[in-house]
Order: C-alpha cells, then sequence, then structure tokens
C-alpha cells in the first residue's frame, strides 16, 4: 500500500459522533419528547419554548453524558467493525456487501450501546415530568447503577433487540450509502477527494439513514422509556402500538 493511500481512522469516528452529540443534544432531546407523548398533539416551538421555561436553557441539555457515553461505545463499535472489515475484504467490495457489513456492525454496536441510550432517553424525558416523578439521574453512571439496583441487570439491555435492529439500519443508511454516495460523486469531473465531496455524501447518507430509522427509533424510544411491565419483552415490537 503506498503512502498516499488513505486509511479510515475507526477511533475518530467515534469521536466525531460524540463531539456531534454536543451540538444535536438539544434536539435530539425534542425528539424524544415528540416520540413519548402518546396521542398529543404538539408544536415543536411551543413545546421547546415550554422546556426552556421549566428547565432553564441547559434543560436542554439533560442526558448529554448518557449521549456522550453512548457514542463512545455504540459508534465507536460500529466504526471500527465496518472499517477494519473493508480493509480485510479489499477496495473491491461491493456495495451489497457494503450493506451487510454495516448492518452487523451496526447491529453489534446498538447491542453494546443499548444501557447507555435507555438512560439517555429516560434522562431526555424527565424534564417534562412533575418533579414528583422524575427519576433525577444525575449522570449515565448514576443511571446505569439506578437501573441495576432497582430493575435488574437484563432491564439494562430491554429494548435492545429494536435498538439493534435500528442501529443496524442506521449504519446501512449512514455508513454504506456515504461511501456508495462518495464514490458516485468522485466519478463525475465536478468532485474531488475533498471537505465538500464528503459533506454532501453524508448530508445524503444522513438524510436516507433518518428516513430509513424513523419508525424504529419512534419504538425504540417508547420501550426504553416505558415503566417496568408496560410493554411485553417478547412482543415488544406490536405492544408498542397498543
Amino acid at each position: 500500500m503506498s503512502s498516499t493511500d488513505k486509511l479510515p481512522r475507526w477511533y475518530f469516528g467515534g469521536l466525531a459522533s460524540a463531539i456531534a452529540a454536543c451540538f444535536t443534544h438539544p434536539l435530539d432531546l425534542i425528539k424524544v419528547q415528540l416520540q413519548t407523548r402518546h396521542g398529543e398533539k404538539v408544536s415543536i416551538a411551543p413545546m421547546t419554548v415550554e422546556l426552556v421555561r421549566k428547565n432553564g436553557i441547559m434543560g436542554l441539555y439533560n442526558g448529554l453524558s448518557a449521549s456522550l457515553f453512548r457514542q463512545l461505545t455504540y459508534s465507536t463499535t460500529r466504526f471500527a467493525i465496518y472499517d477494519m472489515t473493508k480493509i480485510y475484504i479489499g477496495k473491491d467490495i461491493s456495495f451489497t456487501n457494503r450493506i451487510l457489513v454495516a448492518a452487523f456492525a451496526g447491529a453489534i454496536g446498538g447491542w453494546i450501546g443499548t444501557p447507555s441510550d435507555k438512560v439517555n432517553v429516560r434522562m431526555q424525558n424527565d424534564v417534562r415530568l412533575p418533579p414528583e416523578k422524575r427519576l433525577n439521574y444525575k449522570h449515565v453512571f448514576h443511571g446505569l447503577w439506578r437501573v441495576y439496583k432497582t430493575e435488574g441487570f437484563s432491564k439494562l439491555f430491554s429494548g435492545g433487540a429494536t435498538a439493534s435492529v435500528r442501529a443496524g439500519v442506521m449504519a446501512v443508511g449512514q455508513l454504506s450509502f456515504y461511501d456508495q454516495i462518495k464514490k458516485l460523486l468522485l466519478r463525475t469531473s465536478y468532485f474531488k477527494d475533498d471537505l465538500t465531496t464528503h459533506f454532501t455524501a453524508s448530508f445524503g447518507a444522513a438524510a436516507i439513514a433518518t428516513t430509513l430509522t424513523q419508525p424504529l427509533d419512534v419504538v425504540k424510544t417508547r420501550i426504553m422509556n416505558a415503566k417496568p411491565g408496560e410493554f411485553r419483552e417478547r412482543n415488544s415490537f406490536m405492544d408498542t402500538q397498543s
């Protein structure tokens, strides 16, 4: 391999995801608020104003520690598996194989990140609850310990199947489509391997990934935020519809 070949640095993927979470966390919190309001019709702007009025601007960052820990576990794992497998297979990996590798990498990462994802969802939902009904997790490790002590170890992974499927689909949209879109762009005379191309491919892949995972994301959020016994674990996909 020549010195000019660019090798992927999978750990940069986890770090970049964690940095991005610092900027997108308020939007993610608002998304969770919308997803957990069963049947309620509410607009984003009034809801955001209400949250800030009740909790202050920092209330929009509730659960940030859990979001960061999730990215450092889930995203780092999926990038590591995906990029290292691509290196092993070689440059001529087909789009179909990219999809399969991305789905596998995302599913494994999603399962590993389930406990911190669960704490993140609960901390984000806490800000809309009355003070007496809040879980009041101080940070991700406090939340993980509380779930373990009060609900049992297995509950740390409740919603894990849905999270894994969702993460697998997300990885397909983000990773395999990113590579494919970038490859198609570089075949034209308008793009070269620079920041513009990477941004364009990332934007397109993100739009595809979000569209693919939105239904699963709603199911995952509701399962993770559910009270013990609210949804039957074996039929969690169907129970969230009832």
